[in-house]
C-alpha cells in the first residue's frame, strides 16, 4: 500500500490519508503481516530458484548436487506453507532418487507429491506422479502394483484427453490400457477398449493405428481360442500395414498369424514360413532405425524354435533358443515382458535338454525359469515348468516325487481358474503338451500307486480342464476350486522345495535391483552386498541341483511309496464318503464308471455306494482303441450292418472287467464319464454276446461329478416348450465347412404328438421357431425340445451350432447366455456331432453337456450322430410316453435316464406296451401308419435306438 501511495499525486494522497485516519491504529497493526508476506514471497522465489538449479543440474546428470538444492528448496516451501509448489518438488526429488535408482526412497517421494496433487486437484500432476510410479514398482519387480498404478495412471489420462478434445491421445491411451488388462488376463476389458480406440483410428483415418489395434485384438482373440475371428483381424490388420508402410505392425501380425498356424491349424511348417517374414521384417525395421529394443526378436526367435521341436529339430531348436536368452539378456530386463520372456525361453531349453536326455542342464534351466516365471507372475509358464519337471522326475524313476510337482501344477491351473472372471490364457497355447496332459500324466502315475480316490479327482478336474480347452472360460465351482491336496509326506516335500524357491527370489531381486545400479553409482556397501548375494546365489543354485538326491527327500519319498504308504481310503477317507453318500441319496442303485485312456492301456476306476474305488487295467493301446471305436461307429451308422461285433469287443475292454463288482454292488444305473474318443460312441450300444447293455443298466452320461448336481430332484409337473423346423431348407458356410438342411417333416408330427402326449406344451413350428421368440420363454417350461438340425463339430465353440426354423443360428458358445434355471431338460431331437472324418478328442459332446448345465438346465438329451426322421419320431414318441407313464410298482414318474432306456428297449424289442397299455398302443399305430416298412421293420438296429445320450442329471 505505502509504495502504492507514492506514485499518487500530493492532492489525491491528503484525501486518501484523511480518509483513513481513523483506521490508523487497525492498519499499524496489519503492518507485521504485510512484512511476513513480502518475506514469504522472498522465501518462495528463492525456493524456487533453488528448484530450477536442481533441474538444470539433473539435465547435467549431476543427481546428487540436484538432490540437493532440492532439499534445500523443499524445507522451505513446507516452512511457508507452499504446497503447490512441496508437490511438484517431491516429485522431482523421487525422479532424482529414481535415476539413482535408488527406488524405494523414489517411492517414498512420490508417494507424498501424489497426495499433494490429489489434495490440489491438479489432475494432469496425478497422471504423470502415477505413471512414475508405476515404472518404478516395475522397476522393483513388483509387477501387480505396476500394473494397478498403471491403470490408475491411464484413467486419468483418458480424463484429461476426453476433457481437452484429443482424440488421438484418446486412442493412444485407449490402447495402453487395453494391454494391461490384457496382461491381466482381463480379455474382455481388452476387447472393450481396444473396439473403442479402433473406432477413434477409423474416425481420424489413423491407418497406422487402425492397424496396430486390429492386431491387437486378432492375439486377444487368439488367446480367447476364437482362431477365426484371430486370423480374421490379423489378415485386416496385415492389408493395411502393408498399404501405409507400417513395418512394425506388420512384422508383429505376420507372427500373429504364425501363431495360429502352429497351436491351433497344426501347421508347423506353415508357421515357420511366417515367423521368418516378421523375423526378416524386425530386423530390416532395427536397421532403419538404430539398434532399438530387440526384444522383439527374441520373441520371435523363441516361437520358431518351438515349432523347430515340434518338428524334432531339437539342437536346432536349442541354437535358436541360446541366441534368443543372450538377446533377452542384453537388453533391459527390469521389464515385466522381459523377465516373462526369458521365464518362457528358459522353459523351452529345459524341455530342449530333456528330449536331448542331457537331465542336470535340463533341470537346471527349469529350475531358473521356475524362478522367473513366479517372480514375473508369468503364472502359464510356471505351471508348464512344474509340469515338466515333474515329467523329468518320472523319467529319472522318482515317481513320488513327481507327483508332488504335478499336483502343484494342477492346483495352480486351478487357482486361476478360481481367481479370475475370464481366464488368463496368456501363454498357455505356447506349450506342445497341452495342459490336459498334465492331468493324464499324473492320472497314470496316481493309479500306478494304487491312489485310485486321488485319480478318480485328477480324472474329474481334467474334464473340466477339457472343457476350458474348447469352451476357452470355464470356471468350475466350489469342488473343483479345491484342486488336490497333498499327502502329509508331499506336503512337507513342497515346503522344503518353496522354502529354497522363496529364497531364490528374494536373492534374485535384490541382486536384480543392485545390478540395475551403473558401478559409478554404486556405493562401497551396494558392491560389497552384491559379492554376497553372489555367494548366497551359488549356494542356492547349488541346493536346488542337490533337492533330488538329498538325504531328506529321498526320506520323504520313501514314505510316499506304495509299501510304506497308508491306504489310500485312509487318506480321503471325506471325500470317498461324501460320494457314496451321493450315489446312495439318488437311490438308483447307481455305480460312477470313470474310464482314462493311455498310449498303453485303458484304466477303468469305478465306485459304488457300498465299497472304496476299484481299479482295474485293460492292455490295450490307444491305437488300437481308436481302431475299434471307428469300426463301430462306422456299424452303428451302416443299418444294414451287424454291430455287434465291435460293440462285443468293447465291452470286453470297458465292462466285463467290473462284472463281477457290478453284480455285487447290484447295479442299475452307471453313472458314466467317457474319456476322449470313447465320447463318440453310445454305452448303451455296448452288447456282452446275449443283450445290449441298456436292457441291463441306464445309462446316465456326465461331463464331471464335480459339475453335476446329480441329487435335483425334478419338477412335479411337465411343460413343454417344442420347437421343429418342418419345412423349408436352408444352404450356408461355417468355417470352412458348408451345410445344406431341409426341413424334417417328421420333426412336425413329433412336436404334434408331444403336445397329445403331454397337454401343457407350447408349439413354435417353422418360421414362427425363432431365437427371439423361442430363447426368451425357455426359462417358464421344465422341458425344452427342439426338433431341428444342430450340429456339434471337431473345432472350436464357433463352429457348433442349433438351427432354427426361420433360418437362424446359435452357436454352442452362445448357449451359456440362455436362462435355464427353472429347466429340468433341454432335448435336441435331430442333432449329430460330426466328425469329418476326422476323429477328435470330444470336446464338443462333453462342451454341450457342459453348455446345458451352465445356463442352469439340470440335462440334455442329444444324438451322436444324424438318424433317420422318422425313427427319431419314434423314439422320442416312445420317450414321452415313458417320462408320462407310472412308474411300475410305485407312484412317481420314472426318472429320466429311465424313460429313455424304456423307449430305447421298445425299439430294440419291438415291445411299446411297457410304455403303458395306451400310450404304447398310440405309438405303434403311428409306426404302422406313417413309416416306411423299410424302417418300421428294422427299428432294432442300433442306427435308430442308441445315438440319444442323455448328460447330466438323470433323475
Amino acid at each position: 500500500m505505502h509504495y502504492r501511495l507514492k506514485s499518487l499525486s500530493l492532492a489525491t494522497a491528503t484525501l486518501l490519508l484523511s480518509l483513513f485516519t481513523p483506521l490508523l491504529p487497525l492498519t499499524l497493526k496489519f503492518e507485521p503481516l504485510v512484512a511476513q508476506a513480502q518475506t514469504s514471497q522472498d522465501r518462495n522465489a528463492e525456493a524456487q530458484r533453488l528448484n530450477q538449479e536442481g533441474l538444470q543440474l539433473v539435465n547435467k546428470g549431476q543427481f546428487r548436487e540436484a538432490l540437493e538444492q532440492f532439499q534445500k528448496a523443499l524445507v522451505i516451501v513446507k516452512e511457508i506453507g507452499e504446497r503447490l509448489s512441496e508437490g511438484k518438488i517431491l516429485d522431482n526429488i523421487g525422479a532424482v532418487y529414481r535415476n539413482l535408482e535408488q527406488y524405494p526412497k523414489a517411492l517414498e517421494f512420490y508417494q507424498q507429491a501424489l497426495v499433494i496433487a490429489k489434495e490440489t486437484g491438479d489432475r494432469k500432476k496425478q497422471a504423470t506422479i502415477l505413471s512414475d510410479i508405476a515404472d518404478v514398482y516395475e522397476n522393483l519387480a513388483e509387477y501387480p502394483k505396476a500394473l494397478k498404478f498403471y491403470l490408475e495412471y491411464y484413467e486419468q489420462a483418458l480424463a484429461i484427453a476426453k476433457e481437452k478434445g484429443d482424440r488421438k491421445e484418446e486412442a493412444t491411451i485407449l490402447d495402453d490400457m487395453a494391454y494391461v488388462y490384457h496382461i491381466l488376463g482381463q480379455y474382455a476389458e481388452a476387447l472393450e477398449f481396444r473396439q473403442q480406440a479402433l473406432a477413434i483410428h477409423r474416425k481420424l483415418g489413423a491407418r497406422a493405428g487402425e492397424a496396430a489395434t486390429l492386431r491387437a485384438i486378432g492375439a486377444d482373440y487368439d488367446i480367447l481360442g476364437q482362431y477365426q475371428k484371430a486370423l480374421e483381424y490379423y489378415q485386416s490388420a496385415l492389408e493395411i500395414a502393408k498399404e501405409v508402410g507400417a513395418r512394425w505392425t506388420e512384422g508383429r501380425t505376420l507372427d500373429g498369424i504364425g501363431q495360429v498356424y502352429y497351436y491351433h491349424l497344426k501347421q508347423p511348417i506353415k508357421a515357420l514360413e511366417y515367423y521368418q517374414q516378421a523375423l526378416k521384417i524386425r530386423r530390416e525395421v532395427a536397421i532403419e532405425r538404430g539398434v532399438g529394443d530387440r526384444t522383439w526378436e527374441a520373441y520371435i526367435l523363441s516361437n520358431i524354435a518351438v515349432a523347430l521341436t515340434d518338428l524334432g529339430y531339437y539342437r536346432q531348436a536349442l541354437e535358436t533358443l541360446q541366441q534368443s536368452l543372450t538377446i533377452c539378456r542384453e537388453v533391459d530386463n527390469r521389464y515385466l515382458d522381459n523377465r516373462r520372456l526369458e521365464s518362457f525361453i528358459l522353459n523351452g531349453i529345459g524341455k530342449g535338454y530333456f528330449k536331448l536326455g542331457d537331465y542336470p542342464k535340463a533341470f537346471q534351466a527349469l529350475q531358473q525359469s521356475l524362478l522367473l516365471s513366479r517372480e514375473a507372475i508369468n503364472r502359464w509358464t510356471e505351471i508348464d515348468t512344474l509340469s515338466t519337471i515333474g515329467a523329468l522326475l518320472e523319467k529319472q524313476s522318482q515317481p513320488e516325487l513327481a507327483i508332488v510337482f504335478l499336483k502343484e501344477s494342477v492346483n495352480a491351473t486351478e487357482a486361476i481358474r478360481r481367481d479370475l472372471q475370464i481366464l488368463s490364457k496368456e501363454q498357455q497355447q505356447s506349450y506342445t503338451e497341452t495342459v490336459a496332459g498334465t492331468y493324464r500324466r499324473l492320472a497314470d502315475l496316481l493309479l500306478k500307486q494304487d491312489r485310485i480316490l486321488e485319480a478318480q479327482r485328477v480324472l474329474d478336474l481334467l474334464k473340466v480342464q477339457e472343457l476350458d480347452d474348447y469352451l476357452s472360460n470355464v470356471r468350475g465351482n466350489n469342488n473343483t476350486a479345491q484342486g488336490l491336496p497333498n499327502l502329509p509326506p508331499e506336503q512337507q516335500a513342497w515346503e522344503n522345495y518353496q522354502a529354497v524357491l522363496d529364497k531364490a527370489i528374494e536373492i534374485g531381486k535384490e541382486l536384480t535391483q543392485l545390478r540395475q545400479i551403473k558401478p559409478e553409482n554404486r556405493t562401497t556397501e551396494q558392491g560389497q552386498r552384491i559379492a554376497q548375494l553372489v555367494n548366497v546365489q551359488q549356494k542356492i543354485v547349488e541346493d536346488f541341483n542337490n533337492f533330488i538326491e538329498s538325504p531328506e527327500v529321498l526320506a520323504l519319498a520313501q514314505q510316499l511309496n506304495p509299501k510304506a504308504r497308508k491306504a489310500d481310503l485312509v487318506n480321503n477317507l471325506d471325500e470317498l464318503i461324501a460320494l457314496q453318500d451321493n450315489l446312495k441319496n439318488l437311490q438308483q442303485k447307481a455305480v460312477l464308471l470313470y474310464p482314462l485312456i493311455l498310449d498303453d492301456r485303458i484304466e477303468l476306476i469305478l465306485t459304488t455306494p457300498d465299497s472304496p474305488p476299484i481299479r482295474r487295467t485293460v492292455s490295450v493301446t490307444k491305437k488300437q482303441l481308436n481302431e475299434t471305436i471307428v469300426a463301430f461307429r462306422s456299424a452303428l451308422l451302416d443299418r444294414t450292418s451287424d454291430a455287434k461285433p465291435p460293440a462285443q469287443q468293447l465291452y470286453n475292454w470297458l465292462i466285463k472287467p467290473l462284472e463281477a463288482e457290478l453284480k455285487a454292488a447290484d447295479a442299475r444305473t452307471i453313472i458314466y464319464a467317457p474319456d476322449a474318443q470313447l465320447r463318440y460312441i453310445p454305452l448303451a450300444a455296448l452288447h456282452d454276446g446275449q443283450q445290449w447293455l441298456v436292457q441291463r443298466y441306464r445309462i446316465n452320461n456326465i461331463t464331471a461329478a464335480s459339475l453335476t448336481e446329480l441329487n435335483t430332484k425334478p419338477q412335479r409337473k411337465m411343460q413343454v416348450l417344442a420347437g421343429a423346423f418342418a419345412t423349408g431348407r436352408y444352404s450356408f458356410k461355417v468355417g470352412e465347412q458348408s451345410f445344406d438342411f431341409a426341413g424334417l417333416p417328421f420333426a412336425g408330427v413329433e412336436v404334434e404328438n408331444l403336445a397329445k402326449t403331454v397337454p401343457t406344451t407350447t408349439k413354435f413350428i417353422d418360421t414362427a421357431f425363432t431365437p427371439q421368440v423361442t430363447v426368451p420363454n425357455m426359462d417358464d417350461y421344465s422341458i425344452v425340445h427342439l426338433a431341428t438340425h444342430a450340429a456339434f463339430v471337431v473345432g472350436t465353440p464357433d463352429d457348433s451350432f442349433i438351427l432354427f426354423g426361420n433360418g437362424e443360428r446359435i452357436t454352442l458358445r452362445d448357449i451359456q447366455k440362455w436362462s435355464l434355471k427353472n429347466v429340468d431338460l433341454v432335448v435336441l431331437s435331430a442333432c449329430e456331432t460330426g466328425l469329418g472324418g476326422k476323429l477328435g478328442n470330444g470336446e464338443e459332446i462333453l462342451g454341450l453337456g457342459y453348455q446345458m448345465q451352465r445356463a442352469g438346465a439340470r440335462a440334455a438329451i442329444a444324438s451322436l450322430w444324424t438318424v433317420d426322421d422318422g425313427g427319431t419320431q419314434v423314439l422320442m414318441d416312445s420317450f414321452y410316453a415313458a417320462l408320462e407313464s407310472k412308474g411300475v410298482g410305485q407312484d412317481a414318474q420314472p426318472t429320466k435316464a429311465e424313460a429313455l432306456r424304456q423307449a430305447q428297449i421298445a425299439l430294440i424289442t419291438g415291445d411299446y406296451k411297457a410304455l403303458g397299455q395306451q400310450r404304447g398302443l398310440g405309438v405303434q399305430q403311428r409306426i404302422q401308419s406313417r413309416l416306411s416298412p423299410r424302417v418300421a421293420s428294422n427299428l432294432s438296429h442300433p442306427y435308430y435306438w442308441a445315438p440319444f445320450i442323455l448328460i447330466g442329471n438323470g433323475l
